[in-house]
């Protein structure tokens, strides 16, 4: 089944902001030496952007193609939210290590 253009972006921005969510939780977690949980929220946020990368990674090949469609605001907006959890989640593994370390 294909997808429209509209559908891909809407799917996008529930990955990404799936995976914003969980990046958040998981620094909750370690802010209270949860380490354990903030793991597994970390490995959820790590599945949604990939998820998100997959409808990502189906206009890219569409567009390949020769097949692509003018890039909608929808569109714009759904990458902007995909870059903030990807930029979220590294943060956010960045600044567990340094609550694991101190």
């Amino acid at each position: 089944m294909t997808l429209t253009l509209e559908e891909i972006s809407f799917h996008i921005i529930l990955h990404a902001g799936n995976a914003r969510s969980s990046a958040m939780e998981a620094l909750q977690a370690a802010k209270k030496n949860q380490f354990d949980l903030a793991g597994d929220k970390m490995a959820e946020a790590e599945k949604e952007v990939h998820q998100a990368h997959h409808y990502q990674t189906q206009l890219l090949q569409k567009e390949a193609s020769g097949d692509g469609e003018n890039p909608t605001i929808l569109l714009i907006h759904a990458q902007d939210h995909l870059m903030n959890a990807i930029t979220v989640k590294e943060l956010a593994q960045e600044i567990i290590e340094i609550h694991q370390n101190r």
